[in-house]
């Protein structure tokens, strides 16, 4: 479909997708997931940068979060934010995206499968990914807009573990998203 990219990390997670939409699989992690949407994003006329919109699972950091969110804001998780604006190096740790739904979505290269460090991400935000962050900087910096589509998969504890079982429910309800809106 002209004018979307659909983005995600996996195959396995844009398994539902319709032929009809352009689909970038950047693979897992932050790096990975930047480079790539950079590169297809200058494919395109700079006046032509399509919406980007990424779709994957995330980990939810609250007991009460399950099924499928449009986060409004992204932050980085796992970078020296304090530490590195205190040595006088500005850092941008969160973006704002558009037509969000309230949620805060936390990004780092941690996968995270342990209760402590779910908490600890608590206290700052509701799901926890490791692309959300990549993608939508890196369509900022391109000069176009992201939106970013999670589908809980996990709580962040143990049962992160069983992430790879949980891809074709998330995939599937991911596909219906974008069917029903674009």
């Amino acid at each position: 479909m002209k004018g979307i990219l659909v983005v995600s990390a996996t195959k396995a997670e844009a398994a539902h997708v319709a032929d009809r939409y352009d689909v970038l699989i950047t693979g897992i992690g932050k790096v990975t997931a930047a480079v790539a949407v950079t590169a297809a994003l200058a494919r395109y006329p700079e006046d032509a940068r399509p919406l980007v919109v990424n779709i994957g699972t995330a980990g939810a950091l609250h007991g009460h979060h399950g099924g499928l969110y449009v986060p409004s804001t992204v932050i980085n998780h796992d970078i020296s934010s304090k530490v590195l604006r205190s040595l006088g190096h500005p850092v941008e740790d969160e973006l704002s995206v558009d037509e969000g739904d309230g949620t805060v979505l936390a990004t780092g290269d941690t996968f995270v499968s342990d209760a402590e460090v779910r908490d600890a991400l608590a206290a700052r935000a509701d799901l926890v990914d490791m692309e959300g962050f990549a993608v939508a900087s890196a369509a900022c910096h391109m000069g176009t807009r992201a939106r970013l589509v999670k589908y809980v998969s996990d709580h962040a504890d143990e049962s992160a573990m069983d992430w790879p079982k949980q891809i074709d429910v998330a995939g599937r309800a991911l596909a219906q998203w974008l069917e029903e809106r674009f």
